[in-house]
């Protein structure tokens, strides 16, 4: 199949073609041919006004909810959730049933997700059944396509299990993800202990529960001399940490979710249970950090933190709801909106491609001719308001519905798999 793309801007850091606005050929899934103006027929021709494209952007951190809990999500949903969002890759964690443990399961997801137009690279679990009790075979995992290695919602409690865990994948230049909750502390919060917290009645969870966290384990990443990535950042203070390790050379990283910088607990005065998360939304000063963290380079890239959940654990008393929002669909006007003032696209979009694949070692595609097409293509200045007829995950468990929002995707192109709006 061949497709046309008239007058894209074409957004990539650091290509010649940066900023150029130019008409792209795609036949059979390679890209043929870049130039002002192509006047060959083709049998599909996107245009559109404003239109941008860059490399696929990847998220890092989705639950597919498949095997197990396919009546909140499946592969086929979720990858048209992701394909929705302008998403040609993402990182599923290993929370299923059964949970993705064994090179089998991590088989199952790559099998079934080949011909869905979304690449879908399994996080294997560090710990058999994401127990947090004894370490699962990551070797096996790797062998059978697994990208990294994480417990998914579950933070890793054990040190000592954890630093067994970050030496072992020295040997593949493996990657741990941490969700950092300290469970011992806050054990009931249901949101960020302060303020709004004792106004509204809620127990808290305190901020020190992620920040405590945070801080054992960079020093474990330390000592291993391994490395780790920090999934869902949301307190200043956790900021402060990475950066200071950073700044002395600890192989460590961190991605923040758009919610976290979108909300604060302010915004949980009406009970509002689709903002019920873990990490729990912060401050107003927090939000604002997070926000500055981004801009500044501490924090590496946005990851949707997507994590689909039924009517009945949504619609209920706050207390009793579930945790998780989706967030696929949603992450890049929502993480626009906010940024736009003070950051070019260019910015955003290195955030969504470059970033997360560096960290996690995954080849960068290009836009040049003879590439296989990984596109996304999108458009920042159009504003809208976000609506249940801009989702396609199964669930509909969103703060953002009913947001007004700047930067909306018109689709991606994959290889031979297109996915239009």
């Amino acid at each position: 199949m061949s497709v046309l793309i008239k007058q894209a801007t074409i957004v990539s850091k650091g290509s010649p073609l940066n900023g150029k606005r130019k008409d792209i050929l795609i036949q059979n899934g390679i890209i043929s041919s870049i130039a002002d103006s192509i006047n060959q027929s083709a049998e599909r021709v996107i245009e559109d006004e404003g239109l941008h494209i860059s490399i696929g952007w990847i998220d890092s951190f989705a639950q597919f909810c498949d095997p197990g809990f396919e009546y909140r999500e499946t592969i086929e949903t979720g990858t048209k959730a992701a394909a929705s969002g302008g998403f040609t890759d993402v990182l599923i964690i290993p929370n299923t049933d059964p949970v993705i443990s064994t090179k089998s399961q991590v088989e199952y997801i790559i099998q079934k997700s080949t011909n869905s137009g979304v690449k879908v690279h399994p996080i294997g679990s560090i710990t058999k059944n994401a127990a947090g009790k004894e370490l699962a075979e990551m070797y096996d995992m790797f062998n059978s396509g697994a990208i990294a290695f994480s417990d998914g919602l579950n933070c890793i409690q054990d040190g000592s299990l954890l630093l067994k865990a970050l030496q072992y994948v020295k040997s593949i230049d493996g990657t741990v993800i941490q969700l950092p909750d300290d469970k011992t502390i806050g054990t009931n919060g249901l949101m960020n202990e302060g303020i709004i917290s004792t106004q509204l009645g809620l127990p808290g969870k305190p901020a020190m529960a992620e920040e405590i966290m945070v801080a054992r384990d960079i020093e474990l990443t330390n000592y291993a001399a391994s490395k780790l990535h920090f999934t869902g950042i949301s307190s200043t203070k956790s900021l402060e940490h990475i950066k200071t390790a950073k700044s002395a050379g600890v192989k460590i990283s961190c991605s923040v979710t758009p919610y976290h910088l979108f909300f604060s607990d302010d915004d949980l005065q009406q009970y509002d249970t689709n903002l019920k998360v873990n990490p729990p939304i912060r401050t107003k000063s927090d939000r604002q950090n997070l926000i500055e963290g981004l801009l500044d380079g501490t924090i590496d890239f946005i990851a949707s933190h997507h994590l689909p959940q039924n009517y009945d654990a949504k619609v209920c008393e706050f207390e009793y709801a579930k945790n998780g929002m989706i967030g696929l669909e949603s992450l890049f006007g929502a993480v626009w909106t906010i940024v736009k003032q003070k950051w070019s696209i260019e910015e955003l979009i290195d955030r969504l491609t470059v970033s997360p694949r560096k960290t996690f070692g995954l080849s960068i595609p290009d836009i040049k001719e003879g590439e296989i097409a990984s596109l996304t293509l999108f458009n920042p200045t159009s504003s809208y308001t976000f609506g249940e007829n801009n989702i396609q995950s199964k669930c509909t468990n969103s703060a953002f519905i009913g947001k007004q929002l700047t930067g909306k995707v018109v689709g991606i192109i994959n290889g031979t798999h297109i996915h239009i709006n």
